[in-house]
């Protein structure tokens, strides 16, 4: 099947609204950045970083504008103190994460919390006449809510990996296969509302940054029907999704579902996620 590329056009206003720039046509002084065409403008903060300045975006989100900067600067490696700690980590929907000494962690789930109002936003501006000032409106507030839902998910992922990060030397994690999972209609929204990639994401690269090391166990592992205790091996029709709590038939070990599979994946995680 051939399929014709269409002829460039020029970006429409209010649509994804974003130019990049580079570092000669832009300046930073304290506060401030110049920008073509409009001069200096004001800023929030400073720059965070010392370097040579490479490019600036900007672009708007929710009715706001932002720049991202890129700044070329030595390798941030911050080398945390040694505690001689390590963790599993299992991935779950009713808790965040369960670290394999128990601790269990929930997740905020702010898209969960905030859907009611995500959908009447969302009536709201569908019932806007296009290209009416109204619906500039309902769509700036409809967008802000989005940022905010993207804002507080980052923010609670950010504080829970910098903790990790921080508290242990080794920390391993299961290889889940979130794409397959989104495809599960009663799940999809509830693991996008968690964040899986997300959390991986920061794991690793701040494993780097701390110099910790981060350790990964294939997915294809049986980590939840596996008797961390004694290895026995149950079938996934003696185990259902739906049993949190079991003995297992050959030690008589009462095991938690979620506690059994972090165990299991700090024992047999084998993969190197990090550089050293």
């Amino acid at each position: 099947m051939n399929t014709a590329s269409k002829y460039p056009q020029f970006r429409k206003k209010g649509v994804n609204d974003r130019f990049g720039l580079s570092n000669d046509q832009f300046a930073v002084k304290g506060k401030q950045i110049r920008i073509p065409n409009l001069g200096w403008v004001r800023m929030r903060e400073e720059l965070r970083f010392v370097g040579k300045m490479l490019s600036a975006k900007v672009f708007n989100r929710g009715g706001r504008w932002f720049v991202s900067i890129a700044v070329e600067i030595a390798d941030a490696i911050t080398l945390a103190k040694k505690t001689g700690k390590q963790t599993g980590i299992d991935l779950g929907i009713a808790d965040l994460i369960t670290l394999s000494d128990g601790t269990k962690i929930k997740a905020p789930k702010p898209l969960k919390a905030k859907l009611k109002k995500l959908k009447r936003l969302s009536r709201q501006l569908s019932r806007k006449q296009k290209g009416s000032n109204n619906r500039a409106k309902a769509k700036a507030k409809l967008s802000r809510l989005h940022l905010q839902i993207s804002n507080i998910r980052k923010d609670a992922l950010h504080k829970l990996t910098t903790g990790l990060v921080s508290e242990y030397d080794v920390v391993a994690i299961e290889n889940l296969n979130t794409k397959g999972m989104m495809q599960n209609r009663k799940l999809s929204r509830a693991i996008s509302d968690l964040g899986f990639y997300e959390f991986k994401r920061q794991l690793v690269y701040k494993a780097n940054q701390y110099v910790i090391t981060a350790i990964e166990l294939d997915r294809c592992s049986p980590s939840f029907i596996t008797c961390s205790y004694c290895c026995h091996l149950l079938t996934k029709d003696e185990l259902p999704l739906l049993v949190r709590r079991w003995q297992c038939p050959s030690c008589q070990q009462a095991n938690d579902r979620d506690i059994n599979a972090s165990i299991n994946i700090l024992q047999h995680a084998d993969k190197v996620l990090t550089h050293q």
